[in-house]
């Protein structure tokens, strides 16, 4: 079973213990999303919907990001103003570091619970309490740097 399949199974499993609704279309975005294997902007999701189903208009691509958001599938990569697909459904506390390819735009999901819980310890001594975060960090991935290097 590839991740994508593993993915899609999972996040369909979640809509049915949530009691909500994953659409045929829903399902088509995320598995577009997981498939791309870094961010990717609505627009770019609607050029490859469109592929499938040519009377795609951008509602309904926010629509159904909107909906992939609230249940915890996708992240929106507020910096670039595009979408990458959650490495980790149905987790309680989600909180997530992205880093970002400043030169080739990848994207990195990374999960790291010391810096959740730093950052939750000091939310809380000016009497603020987090219930979801997302920290990006901009840089260049490793990839780019032993391109650059040669």
């Amino acid at each position: 079973m590839t991740v994508q399949t593993q993915l899609l199974a999972k996040a369909q499993q979640l809509c049915e213990q949530r009691g909500v609704r994953m659409t045929p279309q829903r399902l088509k975005v995320l598995a577009l999303i997981i498939n791309h294997h870094s961010s990717i902007s609505a627009y770019e999701l609607l050029d490859l919907l469109k592929a499938s189903e040519p009377q795609a208009k951008p509602p309904t691509v926010y629509r159904a990001l909107d909906f992939l958001l609230a249940q915890g599938f996708v992240h929106k990569v507020e910096s670039t103003n595009s979408y990458i697909a959650c490495c980790v459904l149905g987790h309680a506390d989600h909180c997530s570091q992205l880093l970002i390819c400043d030169k080739c735009g990848f994207v990195e999901e990374t999960h790291d619970d010391e810096l959740a819980k730093f950052l939750r310890i000091k939310s809380e001594q000016y009497g603020f309490m987090i219930k979801h975060h997302v920290v990006e960090s901009h840089g260049v991935c490793h990839k780019c740097q032993q391109t650059t290097n040669e």
